[in-house]
């Protein structure tokens, strides 16, 4: 643990609060991508397999069941919720996901840091967090227009994956074995795929106006 991992950790808790405030207070998930919060169950259900076989530490478990029954409850809402599936933009989330599950997992069996069934489902949840989010992208250009919420659960989800790529760095330079070289490649990636969203974030707060994404 080291300050800029935790830090990643708040601001990830962060964009799940701001995500949940927003379908929850107004009984909307208008803006928000149902395919990006089912991938996002499939990592963490993926990547914490180890939950109740290796103990890490107070901190870590709780944690881990933030961020599974956080992502399943998103999903619940999204889809069985009475009132809130009703605001879900069906018609603009078209992006097939399964793709990129497929792909990841594939990439996993092949790309991986030791043969075994936990490794590669670890992996797997890592090459598919770094894509994870591009269903929700692809939703907010063709929505165009952003809503307040839904950009700031965005733009704390990709400020998470900054501060991993810090403690990535910190950790390397710190620590005589550190190997994780799987995380810190999807970690790049994945804060490139954010970088269009952050350029329009920066200039709408700047300008004090609407954010709006180019179709």
């Amino acid at each position: 643990m080291n300050i800029f991992r935790f830090a990643g950790d708040m601001t990830h808790l962060i964009s799940i609060l701001v995500l949940l405030l927003k379908i929850y207070a107004t009984k909307s998930c208008s803006g928000i991508s149902l395919k990006t919060q089912e991938l996002y169950a499939f990592v963490f259900l993926a990547r914490y397999l180890d939950l109740f076989t290796d103990f890490i530490s107070v901190y870590n478990t709780v944690m881990k069941l933030v961020f599974i029954g956080s992502s399943l409850a998103i999903v619940w809402c999204m889809r069985f919720h009475r009132v809130v599936k009703r605001s879900y933009d069906r018609e603009l989330d078209t992006f097939r996901h399964y793709i990129l599950v497929g792909l990841s997992f594939l990439l996993a069996l092949l790309v991986n840091e030791k043969f075994s069934f936990e490794e590669i489902f670890w992996a797997f949840s890592i090459y598919l967090e770094a894509v994870a989010i591009l269903p929700q992208l692809v939703l907010l250009q063709r929505s165009g227009n952003v809503d307040n919420l839904a950009g700031q659960y965005v733009f704390f989800l990709g400020a998470y994956r900054a501060f991993y790529i810090l403690n990535w760095i910190y950790r390397y330079f710190t620590e005589d074995h550190f190997s994780r070289w799987i995380s810190c490649i999807s970690g790049l990636v994945q804060t490139a795929l954010y970088a269009d969203f952050f350029y329009y974030y920066f200039i709408s707060w700047k300008n004090n106006a609407k954010l709006k994404l180019p179709a």
